[in-house]
């Protein structure tokens, strides 16, 4: 029997770890049933794109479509993994960390999931990440005087044991204690960061980093068997009721102001890694990129006008002249240019992937898709080149980078890439490796509308 997620109980609140196979359990144990996590099952790491409309950080519209699971030995579709009938990936509570060339940017918290035109999305908060407040220094007290001086000292009353007074450091006795003075007591529900807590809490698990509602109970209409296991996930189909989590504004659509960025929910805390490359001589980031939009410009049938004739008539002035230089060629724009350079591995060298395509309407325009890497001699190299045009795009879906992405937890980035067909879109996982380009994942695509570009 697989084993459902448990809460996470450090930084973030992520997937908890499932045992390997398929088999159910011969026993008649209740099928939800959640168990503790044996110290052989792998942790899984979920893989994840934010989409939204708006300022980043604060969207007016998102959400965050599951693309793999890596369950320790395989990378799952985040779409259709344990899906129950949500899949895993989109289950309320679930924290996701938001990450643009390895940095992190905020998180995102699934507050409910729901489906669009086929395809499994979650609706949740974005926020910022959390930083560590300077404590205050404690205040020195002075505890002698010095009668030489002429600046004044203040001195703060020490407390007898009771609370009720106590002697002065001047020595005078302390003063009769009022019986009809007020006294103040803190709430012991208030913790010192001012959030106030609740006595009924009393879940260990509970996250306490975003001080989240808790989960609210089944409804009525839910099966419960009797069962009461305060760890088993609480199901909703769909968009949730008035009864569960607020359902947030949803990013309907592909239009064309649609940001993207990766998310990824991982149990363990992982070190940063950016996927920067520096170039030894920043002239060879120019001069790779100039080659691979000359490959761009061929792939798309964009050619370079002819050069200028010389003009054949002379005077004997001119001939005395030195020959100006020839004017520059003005090479053909690339639309929708974009250029990237990741170092997907330490030492790796330099992969760059440049995508552009045509300008006109969408069924008459084409697109290309590169990834090429230096060669031993500065040479460029491409070990991809995918091109296809607007009326071929279900055939052959147009690539866009996201971005780079540790899908299997191994120090090592994947390059994710939406496939955008004209009905329907996939997402997928490359990795280069030894001077070449391997898919290692494809989603199962669910139907999108496409906003004209």
């Amino acid at each position: 029997m697989p084993h459902p997620f448990q809460k996470r109980q450090r930084r973030r609140r992520t997937f908890c770890a499932i045992a390997l196979g398929a088999a159910l359990a011969a026993s008649a144990q209740y099928p939800g049933t959640v168990t503790k996590k044996a110290k052989d099952t792998p942790v899984l790491r979920a893989i994840a794109v934010l989409e939204w409309t708006g300022q980043e950080g604060k969207p007016n519209s998102s959400r965050l479509v599951p693309v793999t699971v890596f369950d320790g030995q395989a990378l799952q579709d985040g779409g259709l993994y344990l899906a129950r009938p949500q899949p895993l990936a989109v289950t309320s509570e679930v924290e996701y960390q938001l990450e643009k060339n390895g940095k992190p940017l905020g998180l995102f918290d699934i507050r409910n999931a729901g489906q669009e035109q086929g395809s499994w999305v979650a609706y949740g908060t974005w926020k910022p990440m959390p930083s560590a407040v300077p404590k205050a220094p404690k205040p020195t007290l002075d505890e002698g005087f010095d009668d030489n001086s002429d600046r004044p000292t203040l001195h703060r009353k020490k407390s007898s044991s009771s609370g009720s007074g106590g002697a002065t450091d001047s020595g005078t006795p302390p003063a009769p204690s009022d019986p009809d003075r007020p006294t103040l007591h803190k709430s012991p529900s208030t913790s010192d960061d001012g959030a106030s807590g609740s006595g009924s809490e009393t879940d260990p698990d509970r996250p306490t980093l975003h001080n989240k509602a808790a989960v609210p109970p089944p409804a009525q209409n839910e099966p419960s068997g009797g069962y009461t296991d305060p760890d088993r996930p609480v199901l909703k189909r769909g968009k949730s009721s008035g009864s569960g989590p607020e359902v947030l504004p949803s990013l309907m659509g592909l239009p064309p102001e649609m940001q993207q960025a990766v998310a990824v929910s991982d149990a363990r805390t992982r070190p940063e890694h950016t996927w920067n490359y520096t170039w030894a001589n920043p002239d060879d980031e120019s001069k790779m990129k100039e080659a691979m939009e000359a490959i761009a410009r061929e792939a798309l049938g964009l050619k370079s006008p002819p050069p200028a004739a010389a003009s054949k008539r002379t005077t004997a002035k001119s001939r005395t002249k030195p020959a100006l230089p020839p004017r520059p060629e003005e090479l053909p724009p690339l639309t929708d240019e974009h250029f990237r350079v990741f170092e997907l591995a330490y030492g790796s060298g330099a992969t760059m992937v440049l995508s552009a395509r045509t300008d006109g309407p969408l069924a008459d325009q084409k697109f290309v898709t590169l990834i090429a890497q230096p060669d031993l001699y500065g040479n460029m190299l491409v070990l991809l080149k995918h091109v296809t045009d607007g009326a071929h795009l279900d055939d052959s879906p147009r690539m866009r980078l996201v971005d780079a992405v540790d899908a299997l937890a191994d120090n090592r980035g994947e390059l994710l890439f939406e496939l955008r067909g004209a009905s329907q879109r996939q997402f997928a996982l490359y990795r280069v490796l030894r001077g070449s380009v391997d898919k290692l994942f494809e989603t199962g695509g669910g139907q999108y509308g496409v906003s004209p570009e």
